[in-house]
């Protein structure tokens, strides 16, 4: 066995291996190229905010660059735009630069001194080597610090105090006083009637209604609509058949000329009965089949023989049907 069949390859396991080759350069290019990039930004990206000049307002006298024997400066500076580098130039805990940059990337803007302050971690030591180089940029200034705010808040004060001083000088001259008989509103809540007074259930309105203690805008609508649905109400106990009706209101309620609509129990239609209260679906048929099967009906006691009209529903039904 010679050399040359010792390293013979076949055409297909050639291929193979050449594919390997160029995929591993081709990662080896991608990593070289990657950590270029990564070497070049890493100084821009110190800061997790945007570098942009800022027109610095300082509210104190700008002071000199100082360095301590520990190593660190101080300098002015803005807690605003300050990059990390700077941060930890000024003798800050990297904890510490990473909370402001977390604090500024979520929104966060420090507006005074006092704010910076308020930073976690910060001593007072700390706080008294800064604060006088803290320097808040006009751009961080409060917006209602602008002079058109201002004159727009003073405009508005002035305009109140003008508005308040024309009340009083109209009061002073006034001498008109109103007539009041009662200390609140009779329309929209009106004087309750007191024990042993009555409203005429036949023919109150919802503004009678609503006197009786109990009885508010709610319940005076239903009263009407169960009225206007009967044809009128015959008796104070008819108000008991509202569902949930209050008890309590019925001593203050009576009873004098009723009047009722009543039905004609010959010529209504199995619809019509059955839209009074005291009707049903098959009292309503039984009435309809008598009238098909054996006439018109002259009286009440012609129906007593169904067992759909107890002598009870007869009686109720009585004030309210014609025949």
């Amino acid at each position: 066995m010679n050399l040359k069949s010792l390293f013979y390859l076949h055409h297909s396991d050639r291929k193979v291996i050449l594919s390997l080759l160029v995929f591993v350069l081709i990662c080896l290019g991608l990593i070289v190229f990657v950590g270029s990039r990564t070497e070049e930004t890493a100084a821009g990206k110190d800061d997790s905010l945007p570098l942009r000049p800022t027109a610095s307002f300082p509210r104190r006298k700008q002071l000199p660059v100082y360095e301590m024997e520990n190593g660190k400066q101080l300098f002015p500076f803005d807690p605003n735009t300050a990059t990390a580098d700077e941060l930890q130039q000024l003798g800050l805990a990297p904890f510490q630069i990473r909370n402001i940059l977390k604090y500024r990337s979520k929104g966060g803007v420090y507006r005074s001194p006092m704010d910076f302050a308020r930073l976690y971690g910060l001593t007072r030591r700390q706080y008294r080597e800064l604060a006088p180089y803290i320097t808040i940029g006009d751009d961080y200034e409060p917006a209602s610090t602008l002079p058109s705010v201002q004159h727009y808040i003073a405009r508005k004060e002035a305009e109140k105090q003008a508005a308040h001083a024309a009340y009083e000088a109209y009061k002073a001259r006034n001498t008109y006083k109103p007539y009041k008989e009662y200390d609140r509103d009779t329309i929209r809540y009106p004087l309750k009637l007191k024990a042993g007074e009555h409203v005429n259930l036949a023919a109150a309105d919802t503004s009678q209604l609503k006197k009786v203690p109990g009885i508010g805008s709610g319940w005076a609508r239903a009263i009407i609509s169960y009225g206007r649905r009967l044809g009128g109400y015959v008796a104070v106990g008819q108000l008991l058949e509202i569902e949930g009706f209050p008890e309590e209101a019925l001593p203050y309620f009576s009873i004098s000329d009723p009047h009722t609509d009543k039905i004609n129990l010959n010529t209504a239609t199995l619809s019509q009965l059955r839209r009074h209260p005291y009707l049903n679906f098959y009292q309503a048929r039984v009435i309809c089949d008598y009238r098909r099967l054996k006439g018109k009906l002259t009286g009440l006691a012609q129906l007593r023989l169904s067992k759909d009209f107890p002598p009870e529903a007869i009686e109720r039904l009585r004030p309210y049907v014609i025949f």
